[in-house]
């Protein structure tokens, strides 16, 4: 398991450290789909992943239900100015919510660290209609797999529930905006991880 370590250091001597924070447990993993610098490997503990989809959109995507039993891996990084604008509209069917409690990280300081939910009542399971995009599995997966590892890819299905979700097959053709290309390895692990869980891929 990654080891992450807790400091207690005394935030006066550094006045000018970035204050905000938010969390990734996603896409956002993946530091080749955003332009945050300085990300930091991380753990949220009380939420747990799962897919969902919302109204605003015809696809389901990850966020993360409260737990108090599950811990996540994930990353922190910080926010420019605390200028939140750019990722409250990347993760607009959430809210962003107060999480600086729940994380341990290795940073020197104790920034506000927010993560990003869809609220209770405004998403639903994943079926045909609203499906989970290989194209969004691939991205996520690719990022766990640089930053955890293989063991980190596992956790990672491990601590995410709906795998029973259909998911499309659209890799020839992405319709995720921030698709990346896998390599060979990558993408037979992501498959054969899929398979396992006899997760069932629709065809376009």
């Amino acid at each position: 398991m990654t080891q992450i370590k807790t400091y207690t250091a005394d935030t006066t001597s550094a006045p000018d450290l970035p204050e905000a924070y938010f969390f990734g447990y996603g896409s956002l993993v993946n530091r080749d789909t955003h332009h945050f610098q300085n990300a930091e490997l991380a753990r949220l503990k009380g939420w747990r992943r799962v897919w969902r989809h919302t109204v605003i959109r015809p696809i389901a995507y990850l966020t993360v239900i409260p737990d108090p039993t599950a811990e996540i891996d994930g990353l922190i990084a910080p926010v420019p100015a605390a200028d939140w604008a750019a990722l409250d509209e990347r993760e607009g069917a959430y809210d962003r919510v107060a999480a600086h409690e729940q994380i341990t990280h290795s940073l020197a300081h104790r920034p506000e660290i927010a993560v990003y939910t869809i609220p209770e009542g405004k998403h639903g399971k994943p079926d045909e209609t609203c499906p989970v995009l290989l194209s969004y599995v691939d991205v996520v997966l690719q990022g766990y797999l640089r930053e955890f590892g293989e063991q980190g890819v596992q956790r990672f299905f491990d601590t995410t529930d709906g795998w029973d979700a259909p998911v499309l097959n659209d890799r020839a053709d992405p319709v995720y905006p921030r698709h990346r290309t896998l390599n060979e390895h990558e993408r037979a692990l992501v498959d054969d991880l899929l398979a396992e869980r006899k997760v069932r891929l629709l065809t376009r």
